[in-house]
């Protein structure tokens, strides 16, 4: 599928790599297919950021990261009414992913581990959720990414 996009010109999306969100995204409910675009040189890897776009409005692209990338420790409850419909679960399939807000000072760069997108990437199913654990909307992650290229070298 191509689609021509706001922030990365005409993109080429195999269909089966489409995420389809039956839900949409919290605000967002009537957009529900999607694609992960980001730096294959990267591979998804750490502390990178990726675009969840929307294939309904492409106009719609939404930064993500893998949470572990600041937080290793997160491991949000879920309810498993809620992720039924993604069909079964496991660690091997399940990909989460928080969205990221990036403001003009850099320093307040943060996550929203409040409401993570599970992703069942057997099916490419997905949902955006907010989890009941004491996780913040904003957690800022400028010092612990910072930390973790420095330790790495970089």
């Amino acid at each position: 599928m191509k689609a021509e996009t706001r922030l990365f010109g005409t993109v080429d999306i195999a269909d089966d790599k489409i995420i389809t969100l039956e839900k949409g995204m919290i605000g967002f409910p009537k957009l529900n297919r999607f694609a992960l675009i980001f730096d294959e040189e990267k591979e998804r890897k750490d502390s990178s950021i990726m675009w969840l776009q929307s294939m309904d409005d492409t106009d719609v692209a939404f930064p993500v990261m893998v949470p572990d990338a600041v937080r290793e420790d997160y491991k949000p409850n879920v309810n498993e009414e809620i992720v039924a419909p993604l069909g079964t679960l496991t660690d091997e399939n399940t990909y989460i992913l928080v969205t990221v807000t990036v403001p003009k000072r850099v320093e307040d760069f943060s996550v929203n581990l409040k409401a993570p997108i599970v992703i069942n990437m057997d099916n490419r199913r997905g949902i955006q959720l907010i989890v009941e654990d004491d996780y913040p909307v904003k957690y800022k992650v400028y010092d612990v990414l910072k930390k973790k290229k420095e330790k790495a070298g970089e």
